[in-house]
């Protein structure tokens, strides 16, 4: 089968995949630095190759909704899934529109390396804070922009800290995992 966006999403694989990436900074390193709970239910917006839904899936009782535009993605977090043996992963095709929610419902989200490219933010930033419970967290990974020369669209942590206020997030805490990476946690505030 021959698929013409075949060369690019794998290049993108490899790299969400690497051990460097791993070494840097593990899903699981990740995972004991927010607040989840045992029985809280989760969104992996973007969700790539699985690199975060499948070791969270391992550790939370509630679904995990890994939600990606590509299809192909989602093949590979459903195969994992079923080599795991875990039963609580739900693959979403799409972007929040077809998330089959109701409002209030999801604990936490996690958008890794996803939000820069969309553009304006804040009515994404809105429907995430409609689904997410009161109290429930935004977890937002990005890479700091280098320098004006790139041109990858990238946002500041000023920025991102901007939208979300802007949207109605209160953000608790800032780290900065490995280089030129940022990652805020932000919470629903009524």
């Amino acid at each position: 089968m021959h698929h013409p966006h075949g060369k690019h999403s794998k290049g993108k694989v490899s790299y969400l995949e690497s051990p460097e990436r791993r070494k840097e900074f593990s899903p699981e390193q990740l995972l004991n630095m927010i607040p989840v709970k045992e029985t809280d239910s989760m969104l992996d917006f973007g969700a790539g190759t699985g690199y975060f839904s499948i070791p969270a899936a391992k550790r939370i009782k509630g679904n995990v909704y890994a939600m990606d535009i590509d299809a192909g993605m989602l093949e590979i977090i459903n195969e994992k899934a079923l080599e795991e043996q875990l039963t609580n992963i739900v693959p979403v095709q799409g972007s929040m529109e077809a998330l089959p929610l109701p409002d209030g419902s999801i604990d936490v989200i996690i958008a890794s390396l996803v939000l820069h490219e969309i553009q304006p933010l804040a009515p994404l930033l809105q429907q995430m804070k409609n689904v997410l419970k009161n109290e429930g967290y935004l977890i937002c990974l990005e890479l700091e922009p280098k320098g004006s020369s790139e041109k990858a669209p990238r946002i500041t942590l000023e920025g991102m800290e901007r939208e979300m206020k802007e949207a109605g997030f209160q953000v608790t805490e800032k780290f900065f995992p490995a280089e030129s990476l940022y990652m805020l946690v932000a919470q629903n505030k009524a």
